[in-house]
């Protein structure tokens, strides 16, 4: 990587449009394609850095030195592993560190899949422990725990948590602090710089922000710790293709302009749809009197594009979402369309019948606004 792009006084879009860019080469292009190879040439002995494609690639390697640049600029001893899915990546990091008898503490309010994640590793003799995000409630169970994951902000809820004093907490009492940054992106959170051990994150969100690559990545400092993640990915194979890699590799160098715009959009929304009084819940950590606000003005850079709020019913929102003309109904978040769902049709979420996660894409914010309050005018007819 550039002295330049590791540098960590530079912007956010500098840096961003520069990640893990190699060394110019006369005739070559700044971003290299993707390298599809299964193996690589190798007489001799087994050394050099790509042996075998589900060990390395170049197009990861950028990929990956890109992501580390963006989760600690300037920050040295940091690795960063890509994967085939944030899934793929949190996985990596639960099942590389536990053991049979060892205890983790999650979320209980975090992405709905942890449920499942929680069945599997109690079925391999690790304890699970939960509490909410909110108030940093998981601080109570840190005592013998190997491992605490925190989820900040969390999916759905939007509540945020403490990294820096649960991440001293855990330390005090051995635990590794591993913290989901997915909602909140590299530029809207650095959780290594708060403490914490490892930054695990779906790239799929916003990172890449097209809809159209599934990616996941884990950055840490712990070199060990590390060694244990890459050994997973090695056993588990569960790598990115390398066409997956390079398209998101390329879509970072717009994320600081996609960033800003959906960051400044979820708030005009947000304070728009405090005006309404069938709208009750409303959550967004950037609104002065969202519960999450002070905590999240003190260590988050940028709040989100993810607003949440509840509807009076189930029919209220599904009408709601029927009405939408700019927004896709549709999961995920963090993409340039923007979209929305009724969270209460997958289950696993404890939400209310009518409530809905809104993910704020690029659109123009007074277009975006007016659809949306129009929706809701047509909905409760």
């Amino acid at each position: 990587m550039s002295d330049s792009a590791a540098d960590k006084g530079i912007g956010d879009g500098t840096r961003a449009v520069r990640a893990g860019l190699p060394e110019p080469v006369k005739y070559e292009p700044t971003l290299p394609g993707p390298v599809f190879a299964a193996h690589f040439h190798l007489p001799g002995e087994a050394t050099g850095p790509y042996k075998y494609g589900r060990d390395e690639n170049p197009t990861w390697t950028h990929l990956e030195h890109a992501i580390g640049e963006l989760e600690a600029p300037g920050q040295d001893g940091v690795e960063t592993l890509v994967f085939a899915s944030g899934m793929a990546a949190i996985s990596s990091v639960l099942f590389s560190q536990l053991r049979a008898g060892d205890a983790v503490v999650l979320p209980d309010d975090g992405y709905q899949v942890l449920p499942l994640v929680r069945e599997q590793l109690e079925a391999y003799g690790i304890e699970v422990r939960t509490a909410p995000t909110g108030g940093d409630a998981q601080l109570d169970l840190l005592d013998g725990a190997k491992l605490l994951w925190l989820e900040t902000p969390s999916n759905p809820g939007l509540d945020v948590c403490d990294v820096r004093r649960l991440a001293e907490a855990a330390h005090a009492r051995g635990a590794l602090v591993a913290v989901d940054n997915t909602l909140a992106s590299p530029l809207g959170q650095r959780p290594l710089e708060l403490g914490a051990d490892f930054a695990v994150a779906s790239g799929t969100k916003q990172l890449t922000g097209h809809g159209d690559v599934l990616l996941g990545y884990v950055a840490g400092t712990d070199a060990a710790a590390m060694a244990a993640v890459r050994r997973w990915r090695k056993v588990v194979g569960a790598i990115p293709g390398p066409m997956e890699a390079w398209l998101a590799h390329r879509s970072i160098a717009t994320l600081q302009l996609r960033v800003d715009r959906q960051n400044a959009t979820a708030l005009v929304l947000a304070q728009a749809l405090r005006e309404r009084a069938d709208v009750t819940g409303l959550r967004y950590p950037g609104l002065p009197d969202d519960p999450s606000y002070k905590i999240a003005s003190q260590q988050m850079r940028r709040y989100g594009c993810v607003v949440s709020f509840t509807l009076p019913t189930r029919a209220r929102a599904e009408h709601f979402l029927d009405a939408l003309r700019l927004v896709d109904d549709a999961t995920s978040f963090g993409g340039v369309r923007s979209t929305a769902e009724r969270r209460g049709r997958w289950g696993g979420d404890a939400v209310p019948e009518g409530f809905v996660r809104l993910s704020v894409g690029a659109e123009d914010p007074e277009d975006l606004v007016a659809d949306v309050l129009r929706a809701l005018d047509e909905s409760a007819r």
